[in-house]
C-alpha cells in the first residue's frame, strides 16, 4: 500500500496527532518552496536587470496575486467537497467534482488570459506603472497571462489531491516546478547558445515552461499510478459541469476567495498609513513583513491540513474525531508559529540586515515592530485552524465576516484613530488587537455556531453506474472502512 493510500486511510481512522503532523509537513514544505522560488526570481531580475525590471516584476506580481485570488476560493471549495466525498467512500462523486471544477477553472482561466493579454497595456496604465518599467512590464505580464491557465489548473489539481488525502504528490510537483523555474530563469533571461536572451520576459517564460512540464508530470503520475481521482475514458462526461456541484463550488467558493481580497485591500490601506512616516519606516515594515511570511507558513499549512482531514471525517460521519483533530491542530499551530517567532526575536538584527543592509535606523524600527507584533501570530494560527475546521463543513461565510470585521472595523479604524496621538505605534499595536478580535469571533462561532449542521453539497444525481466507493479494484486503491 502506497504512502498516499495509507494517508487516506489514516485521515479517518488512524492516530490523529501523528497523522495530522505528517500530513501537514509536505504542505509546509510546498509553501516554503513557493516563497523561495519568488525570492530567487526577484534576485535574478533585480541584481542583473536593474530596478526598472524589478519594479515591473513587482507590478505584475500584484496583478497575478489578484488573478489567482479570483479562482482560489473555488479550488478551496473543491478541496473540501472532494475530501467529504472521499470520507464517504464515494469515488464517483469525487470524480464528478474534479471534472466540474477542472472545466470551470480552465474556461475561466482561458477567458481571463485572452482578455488580459489583449488589455495588458491598459491594465498597466491603470496601475500607474512607472514609465521606465512599462516596456518590461508589458513583456512580462503578457507571458504571465499565457501561463495563467497552466498555473491555475496545476494549482487546482494539487488542492484536490490534498483534499483526497495526498499531500506528498503536491509537494513533489511543487519541488519539480520550482527547480525548473529557478534553473530556467538565468537561461531564458540571458540566453545561451541557440537560446536567445528574452530579458525580464525570460523569467515569465521560465514560469510558463515549468508549469507545462508540471502538468505533464501530474498526468503521467495519476494515470500511471491509476489514481482513483483520474477520469477514465467512460467518465469524460464528468467534464461537463454538473449543475449541483457547480453551484456548490461557486456559492461556497466565492466567500473563501473573498478573504484574499479583504486581506489584500487591508494590506494596501496599512501600507498607505506606513508610507506617511518616511522611507526608513516603510523599508523596515517591508522587511518585517517578509519575515512574517515565514512565521505564518506553519499556521497556514496546519490549517489547510486540518480542513482536509476534517472534511474527510465529516464525509465519513466521524464527528467524534473532528474536535480532537481541531485540538491537535491548535496545539501544533501554536508551537510551530511560536518557534520561528522566537528565533526572529533572538536573531532579529541579523535577519533584518538581509533586507536592510547596514541601515541602522530602519533595523531599529524593524526590531521595535517585531517586539509588538510577532507574539500575535500564535493567535493567528489558532484562528486559521478553527476557521479551517468550520469551513470543512461548508460554513464559509462566518470566518469571512469575522476576518472582515477584525480588519475593517477594528484594525484599520484603530490605527487611523490613534495615529495622531501614538504615531506609527498605533499601526503596530493594531495588529495584535485586530488578531485578538478575529480569533475571539471565530472561537465563539466554533463553540456556539451551527457549523456542524452545515452542508457543502446536497446529494447529486448519479450519472451512469457508480464505481464501488474506494473499494479494492485494479483502478481504485483500497481505503479501509472507518471504525465505528
Amino acid at each position: 500500500m502506497s504512502a498516499a493510500h495509507r494517508t487516506r486511510r489514516d485521515l479517518i481512522e488512524g492516530p490523529i496527532g501523528s497523522t495530522l503532523l505528517r500530513f501537514s509537513l509536505p504542505t509546509l514544505g510546498a509553501n516554503i518552496l513557493q516563497s523561495l522560488n519568488g525570492s530567487v526570481n526577484a534576485v535574478w531580475i533585480g541584481h542583473f536587470l536593474g530596478p526598472a525590471a524589478l519594479s515591473a516584476a513587482a507590478n505584475v506580481n500584484l496583478i497575478l496575486f489578484f488573478l489567482l485570488g479570483t479562482v482560489f476560493g473555488i479550488g478551496m471549495a473543491a478541496t473540501i467537497l472532494v475530501g467529504q466525498a472521499v470520507g464517504a467512500r464515494d469515488v464517483t462523486q469525487a470524480r464528478r467534482i474534479v471534472g466540474t471544477g477542472l472545466t470551470f477553472y480552465l474556461v475561466i482561466s482561458l477567458l481571463v488570459a485572452l482578455l488580459g493579454f489583449w488589455f495588458t497595456p491598459h491594465i498597466l496604465s491603470a496601475m500607474h506603472t512607472p514609465a521606465a518599467a512599462r516596456p518590461y512590464a508589458v513583456a512580462y505580464l503578457r507571458v504571465i497571462f499565457l501561463a495563467l491557465p497552466f498555473i491555475n489548473v496545476l494549482g487546482f489539481a494539487t488542492m484536490v489531491l490534498r483534499g483526497a488525502g495526498d499531500a506528498r504528490t503536491p509537494f513533489l510537483l511543487m519541488g519539480l516546478t520550482v527547480v525548473l523555474d529557478v534553473g530556467l530563469n538565468p537561461l531564458l533571461i540571458f540566453g545561451l547558445g541557440p537560446i536567445p536572451a528574452f530579458g525580464v520576459a525570460g523569467s515569465a517564460l521560465a514560469t510558463l515552461t515549468a508549469q507545462i512540464i508540471g502538468i505533464a508530470a501530474l498526468l503521467v503520475f495519476v494515470y500511471r499510478r491509476k489514481h482513483f481521482l483520474a477520469l477514465r475514458r467512460h467518465e469524460l462526461g464528468f467534464l461537463m459541469p454538473n449543475r449541483a456541484v457547480l453551484r456548490a463550488l461557486v456559492v461556497k467558493g466565492i466567500p473563501m476567495g473573498m478573504q484574499m481580497f479583504v486581506v489584500s485591500l487591508a494590506a494596501i490601506a496599512m501600507i498607505g498609513m506606513v508610507n506617511t512616516f518616511g522611507t526608513d519606516t516603510t523599508a523596515a515594515y517591508g522587511a518585517v513583513t517578509q519575515l512574517w511570511t515565514y512565521v505564518q507558513m506553519p499556521a497556514v499549512a496546519i490549517g489547510a491540513s486540518v480542513s482536509s482531514m476534517v472534511a474527510q471525517n465529516v464525509g465519513a460521519m466521524r464527528w467524534d474525531r473532528v474536535s480532537r483533530i481541531t485540538r491537535y491542530g491548535v496545539l501544533y499551530s501554536i508551537i510551530m508559529t511560536a518557534l520561528p517567532s522566537c528565533v526572529i526575536l533572538l536573531l532579529g538584527r541579523i535577519a533584518l540586515s538581509f533586507f536592510l543592509g547596514n541601515d541602522e535606523t530602519a533595523i531599529t524600527i524593524g526590531l521595535h515592530i517585531d517586539r509588538i507584533v510577532l507574539a500575535s501570530f500564535t493567535l493567528f494560527g489558532v484562528m486559521f485552524v478553527l476557521a479551517g475546521t468550520v469551513r470543512a463543513t461548508g460554513a464559509v461565510v462566518p470566518p469571512l465576516l469575522a476576518l472582515t470585521f477584525s480588519l475593517w472595523c477594528v484594525r484599520i479604524p484603530l490605527a487611523h484613530w490613534l495615529l495622531p496621538v501614538h504615531g506609527a505605534d498605533a499601526i503596530w499595536w493594531s495588529f495584535p488587537v485586530g488578531t485578538t478580535c478575529a480569533v475571539a469571533l471565530v472561537a465563539l462561532y466554533y463553540k456556539f455556531g451551527n457549523w456542524r449542521r452545515n452542508t457543502m453539497l446536497a446529494a447529486a444525481p448519479v450519472v451512469g453506474t457508480p464505481t464501488p466507493a474506494l473499494a479494492p479494484s485494479p483502478t481504485a486503491p483500497a481505503v479501509i472502512t472507518e471504525g465505528r
